[in-house]
């Protein structure tokens, strides 16, 4: 059967190319061959067999790398590159790793020559500056193989046989051709803005930029603020016309973009959600739940996964544009961390990742509106449309992002306070449990002053203390310069 392009018209496709381009801030590369990567035995499979073949260097940038069996297989492989003459460099993130491995963990690596740096630990004069997290999962060996994913390096990610645990579910690629040379760009983005001194450069690889396919592909590397993803994201719900499948680990509705899947599904669009059933981070996972009835309302379907947990950060349009990478659906991910993404413009790529997601929904339980009963006005709750199965227990998580599930709460208090929209009936949840959360300050305040007292002093402190040492470091910069 012959798919209908996403935007028909010759013109009106270049129109379509030069928004996508500029929502996403990054090109359309052409002459890219592009694998999917399901779960992670098939990513480390594919990633420990690129760095073992490496012979010019190796690029790793990875939100987590835990010290077990998988991360030590990992550092032990970039350690024997390194001692063969082999350049590598491993960024990965401070919180991520933070209970996970410890900077000791590279001194076999360190001390063969590699360079690795923990991206963003807390420092003086950044008073916020360490909410920001690398989140990405890139892997760029010799200039010609990049991988993009969703997974991190650790072995929660292959599950736990012995306690009946299933490998969690994630989705990535293999990329070969021009595209390559942005993934690079992207980690050297990343080193040189926060890392001194300089990577060695880099020596020359034969014909790095000669296509190899025939897949037209945007990296999209963000930057904390820069919002390409987010604006990405809802210009491809305005844009759908026949489908959106979603898959998110972390999904936090937040209105802008729950609207623009509401009037993509009122349009008579297919709008799919595929998220966890069993979260690592259960309080996201609840609060992510709390927004799921303006979606079923407007004949979004919801599904939830059946088995341990669902990581996987993927949409596909029409059947034409795909998107894979480390960015989830919450402010966090487009706003706060520096993510990596690929969309890809190619109908047999999309072709391959909606099917992948029909098969995801073989195991996940769909979502439903029911009517209440024993109420005075008819109102619906939301269920399961079926028996679920026992949910899998596991341990902790990928990420800190535990607070990114109180954003629901903050968006109905914020939106009480300023009337700025029509609160809706999924805001009930999180609206009793603000007006909790201010009683108790309330009481606190009156019947034990100090007790409030204290911790603005201390944030007051805090404050002033950052602000100065930031002060003295831009006047010491500036010093050299006037003498």
């Amino acid at each position: 059967m012959t798919v209908k392009p996403l935007i028909a018209s010759p013109t009106h496709r270049l129109l379509a190319q030069q928004a996508l381009s500029r929502a996403a801030g990054a090109p359309l590369i052409t002459g890219n061959a592009v694998e999917l990567l399901i779960d992670a035995a098939a990513h480390y499979e594919a990633w420990l067999e690129a760095i073992r073949g490496a012979t010019r260097r190796v690029l790793l940038e990875n939100y987590i790398i835990r010290d077990d069996a998988v991360g030590r297989e990992f550092r032990d492989a970039l350690t024997e590159r390194a001692k063969a003459g082999v350049m590598v460099a491993v960024i990965t993130d401070w919180a991520g790793c933070l209970g996970q491995s410890r900077s000791s963990f590279w001194n076999p690596l360190r001390a063969a020559g590699g360079h690795v740096h923990l991206f963003n630990p807390p420092q003086l004069g950044e008073s916020f500056g360490w909410l920001s997290r690398d989140h990405r999962k890139l892997l760029v060996v010799d200039g010609v193989q990049g991988f993009l994913s969703g997974v991190c390096i650790s072995a929660k990610w292959l599950g736990d046989a012995s306690r009946n645990v299933p490998p969690w579910r994630d989705t990535g690629v293999a990329i070969r051709g021009p595209a390559v040379a942005e993934i690079e760009a992207a980690f050297q983005q990343s080193w040189s803005g926060v890392v001194s001194p300089a990577l060695p450069a880099f020596s020359a690889v034969a014909d790095p930029i000669d296509p190899v396919g025939s897949t037209d592909v945007r990296i999209i590397a963000t930057q904390p603020a820069s919002a390409s993803m987010y604006r990405l994201d809802q210009l491809i719900a305005a844009m759908a016309t026949k489908t959106l499948w979603l898959t998110d680990a972390y999904f936090v509705g937040v209105s802008p973009y729950v609207q623009a899947l509401v009037s993509a599904a009122r349009d008579g669009v297919d709008v799919r959600l595929l998220v966890p059933g069993s979260s690592d981070i259960p309080i996201v996972a609840g609060m992510s739940r709390a927004g799921y009835r303006p979606l079923l309302k407007a004949g979004i379907r919801v599904f939830e996964w059946n088995g341990s947990m669902l990581h996987a950060k993927t949409a596909v349009a029409d059947g034409q544009w795909a998107r894979v990478g480390s960015s989830n659906l919450n402010i966090a991910s487009w706003l706060s961390n520096h993510e990596i993404d690929v969309a890809v413009e190619d109908e047999t790529f999309a072709g391959q990742l909606a099917a992948q997601y029909e098969r995801d929904l073989d195991n996940a339980t769909e979502i439903v509106l029911v009517p209440r009963q024993h109420r005075r006005h008819t109102t619906e709750k939301v269920r399961s449309s079926e028996t679920r199965p026992p949910r899998v227990r596991h341990g902790g998580g990928s990420s800190s992002r535990a607070a990114v599930g109180a954003l629901r709460i903050a968006n109905s208090v914020g939106a009480v306070l300023t009337n700025r929209r029509v609160l809706g009936d999924a805001s009930i949840g999180p609206m009793l449990l603000g007006t909790l959360g201010l009683a108790m300050l309330m009481v606190i305040a009156i019947l034990w002053p100090a007790c409030i007292a204290w911790p603005f002093a201390v944030l007051a402190a805090w404050f002033a203390l950052n602000l100065g040492v930031r002060g003295w470091r831009i006047r010491a910069r500036r010093r050299p310069q006037i003498d």
